[in-house]
């Protein structure tokens, strides 16, 4: 997982490619959560705020320039 700091110094287009690719994970890991096969739960936790905090980051960039 990626400090929020890292997050601030990249570009916004940086940033909403990994939210996407974020989303992706997520989605992988609900899908093996409802199969079982997920073995470490808090992954969709840390995923749902990895992607809250690369959106915060968004917004910041936004608002500076």
């Amino acid at each position: 997982m990626a400090k929020a700091k890292e997050s601030k110094t990249q570009s916004v287009d940086e940033l909403h490619d990994k939210v996407e690719k974020l989303r992706k994970e997520l989605m992988q890991y609900r899908f093996q959560a409802k199969t079982g096969k997920l073995e470490r739960q808090n992954l969709i936790k840390e995923t749902r705020r990895e992607i809250a905090r690369n959106l915060t980051a968004i917004n910041q960039n936004k608002k500076v320039k």
